[in-house]
């Protein structure tokens, strides 16, 4: 038995291209190692226009100031520790996330903040708006207060929501506003987690509150379609009363113009709604999965982290998915009463069709019985000219005294004769022609 060295793969298959970067696919953007007390600030900036190269130069500006390594390119993430802080830049479909950490004392707070070690100038130079900033503080709950009414004050006197994780290795305290330097707070007082656990809880924590803030970013957009949608509504219910009232021909041409021009209305809000109401949902399931890990057991009399959000979250998001859906349904009862209206147009337009067949055959009929009639003139025409001749050619015979013919009786026996021999060739010509024409 043989086997093939790592070195004889390259040359015995053909790689695919892409194989590399699905391995790494699920490497990427780990969790951060934290082994002690640290303060993070954590930035979400929404991509409005500007492309990703302005974001790889801010990255590139910041290494060469701290003597640190660029950005890959094309990299969707990157992690650079300047030594006194750690910055993590991610890349995501709609905003990117800077989370800077830092090492923190057990006894500081939120007055001095992990963003204050990037220079000023550095974070107004980033791209993007900012839609999510929060300081979060890990400290040893053995070194300080886990009191509900010594916490309360480095949130500002907000109220507290906050639980265990699933774990009970770390207490988590947060409020879901904005303070005073408009970022929000999140405290972790930990007792037993060791640098792994800290790391991926800080992460969840983050992603968490970036994705619940950017869960809601539909809300105001459904509430507006939502009420375009009322007034829609009653104009297609307008509309489908009069289809039953139609009179004329101009009344349908003009309510078919009223659908379409309803029916363009809800496809231009389905083309500005659809891809925020699908990134909608795929935030929430993911705060959904995050939440996991916390507890839905109250501390104290504090509500719980999971309750909060579901209580608060799970209705916003009904919302949304609520004016997705009568949308949806306004779009299709549109296009069943556009099927309707052109139902009554195609039988508007049969009719009218049979009443032009009748009318076409109508004046076949009268068409025919002219022509039988001018074919009668005109074998009565022929006939007569015929008789004529013949009257000339036995008046020649007779006076020249060829033959004693008797004038009258000659013209008379010959009149009978003429008309049947010309109506025998005036029907034999037309059913020739009758032939040809079918044929």
């Amino acid at each position: 038995m043989s086997f093939l060295g790592s070195g004889k793969t390259s040359s015995i298959f053909d790689i695919h291209e892409l194989r590399e970067d699905l391995y790494q696919e699920l490497h990427t953007r780990p969790f951060p190692m934290l082994p002690s007390p640290v303060k993070v600030s954590h930035l979400a900036l929404l991509n409005e226009g500007h492309c990703i190269e302005k974001e790889y130069e801010a990255l590139a500006e910041l290494g060469k100031r701290y003597s640190g390594n660029p950005p890959g390119d094309a990299s969707s993430c990157y992690y650079q520790n300047f030594g006194g802080f750690e910055v993590r830049w991610e890349k995501h479909t709609e905003f990117s996330t800077y989370t800077i950490i830092t090492p923190a004392g057990d006894e500081e707070g939120f007055d001095k903040t992990a963003l204050e070690m990037v220079p000023e100038s550095w974070l107004s130079s980033l791209p993007g708006k900012l839609v999510v900033g929060v300081h979060l503080l890990v400290i040893d709950a053995q070194n300080v207060s886990t009191r509900k009414e010594d916490i309360k004050p480095l949130f500002e006197g907000q109220r507290l929501i906050g639980g265990y994780t699933e774990d009970d290795l770390a207490t988590v305290w947060t409020s879901f506003r904005l303070h005073s330097d408009h970022f929000s707070r999140v405290l972790v007082h930990r007792r037993n987690l060791n640098p792994c656990q800290s790391g991926r809880l800080v992460q969840r924590l983050l992603e968490v509150e970036t994705y619940r803030v950017m869960a809601l970013m539909a809300l105001p957009i459904a509430r507006e379609v939502s009420a375009g949608v009322n007034a829609m509504d009653q104009e297609l219910a307008q509309i489908n009363a009069q289809i039953s009232d139609i009179q004329h021909g101009e009344d349908e041409r003009q309510l078919l113009k009223q659908l379409t021009t309803l029916a363009a209305k809800v496809e231009r809000f389905h083309s500005d709604t659809n891809y925020r109401f699908g990134a909608t949902r795929a935030y929430y399931e993911l705060v959904s999965s995050r939440m996991a890990y916390l507890k839905r057991d109250e501390v104290e009399g504090v509500q719980s982290i999971p309750e909060f959000l579901m209580r608060r979250l799970t209705p916003a998001m009904r919302t949304c998915e609520s004016a997705h859906r009568r949308l949806e349904d306004l779009s299709s009862r549109i296009g069943r009463a556009g099927e309707l209206l052109n139902t009554r147009v195609d039988l508007t337009l049969k009719e009218q069709n049979q009443g032009l067949l009748a009318s076409m055959n109508q004046r076949s009929e009268i068409q025919l019985r002219l022509q039988q009639m001018v074919e009668g003139m005109s074998v009565a025409a022929i006939s007569f000219a015929l008789v004529g001749l013949i009257r000339i050619a036995v008046t020649a015979i007779k006076d020249g005294g060829w033959v004693d013919i008797n004038l009258p009786l000659t013209i008379g026996l010959s009149v009978p004769s003429v008309i049947i021999v010309v109506w025998a060739v005036s029907r034999h010509v037309r059913k020739r022609l009758t032939r040809t024409t079918g044929a």
